[in-house]
């Protein structure tokens, strides 16, 4: 009693597959971007804000 061979298992789940890979890598990517990429950013203008300040007024 042989068993039968899975066929088109991945074709069957390939359109879910790639709709949830996209979906968490683009989650993943806005998560990033807004929660520590933009902080990091404006931390670091505000440094060189100050820098620029302190320099300006020790001319």
């Amino acid at each position: 009693m042989p068993i039968a061979p899975i066929t088109g298992r991945l074709r069957k789940r390939l359109w879910l597959d790639l709709s949830v890979a996209l979906g968490l890598g683009v989650t993943s990517a806005y998560a990033f971007w807004y929660g520590a990429h933009l902080k990091a950013v404006a931390k670091q203008e505000e440094y060189y804000l100050k820098l620029e300040r302190a320099r300006t007024q020790a001319q």
